[in-house]
């Protein structure tokens, strides 16, 4: 009986060690967690893959306006990295402690642009007081929410700038993040909409109708951290990935302006 109860454990023993796997090999308390800009979203996703490919850990990424993700951390959310699109919803972070400030820089940035879909005859010439409202007719203006998502905030600040904000305030469609704004004007659901130029790159759905005047708005800068309390070996280990020459040549392919 002795004899048996020791060959049940040596089995049981080695199936425990079957189930956890080979040592060294990543467990999901490894995966690493990324909460980054709707814009972000293809870049991101190749450069998880890549990290996971050169034996890194899993990367996770869930997608959305930024200050929808900033409001999910704030709220407990377990994510590991945060890209912002700006550094205000970055800023707001910070400033509730909940990122690592030492590991905190400057990613990419990027541009404004008009987009129409593919059949539009428009083309926008972009100067002081351009008759936008007009160009639009019945239409809206597709862009992020102005008061919470980036790209919106980006846009009301050049619209401001060149004069004509007060004529097409009304006419907003206000989306949830960059990449739904875009859904609407794919769709043809709106004439028009702004968005950043690596958006429009990767539809074929739009095309790129008119560009701001340079220093019409402030940079477009998408600054990336580690969250605090969640900053892991493998968190650390993809977030210095990502200013590695590979994962700028990726960024770059997308259209991003790499620092």
């Amino acid at each position: 009986m002795r004899l048996l109860r020791r060959k049940w454990f040596t089995i049981s023993a080695m199936a425990a060690l079957l189930l956890a796997g080979p040592v060294g090999v990543s467990r999901a308390s490894d995966a690493v967690t990324v909460f980054a800009a709707a814009s972000l979203t293809n870049a991101i996703t190749d450069l998880g893959n890549m990290f996971a490919g050169k034996g890194g850990s899993n990367v996770t990424s869930s997608f959305a306006a930024s200050s929808t993700l900033a409001k999910q951390i704030e709220n407990g959310a377990p994510a590991n990295v945060f890209l912002s699109a700006d550094e205000a919803w970055m800023n707001y972070l910070s400033e509730k402690r909940l990122i690592v400030p030492d590991t905190r820089f400057d990613l990419v940035g990027n541009k404004l642009v008009f987009v129409a879909p593919l059949d539009s005859k428009l083309k926008l010439d972009v100067h002081q007081s351009f008759p936008l409202a007009q160009l639009l007719g019945d239409g809206r203006l597709a862009t992020g929410d102005p008061d919470h998502v980036p790209v919106g905030k980006y846009a009301k600040s050049a619209l401001q700038k060149l004069g004509v904000w007060a004529t097409v305030e009304g006419k907003l469609a206000r989306a949830d993040s960059v990449r739904a704004g875009l859904a609407l004007v794919e769709r043809g659901e709106c004439p028009l909409g702004i968005v950043y130029s690596t958006d429009a790159a990767i539809s074929k759905k739009v095309k790129i109708v008119g560009t701001f005047p340079e220093g019409s708005y402030p940079p477009i800068t998408y600054p990336a951290a580690l969250i605090a309390g969640k900053d892991t070996e493998a968190a650390r280990s993809f977030l210095n990935f990502l200013k590695t020459p590979e994962a700028k040549a990726v960024f770059e392919k997308y259209g991003f302006a790499v620092r």
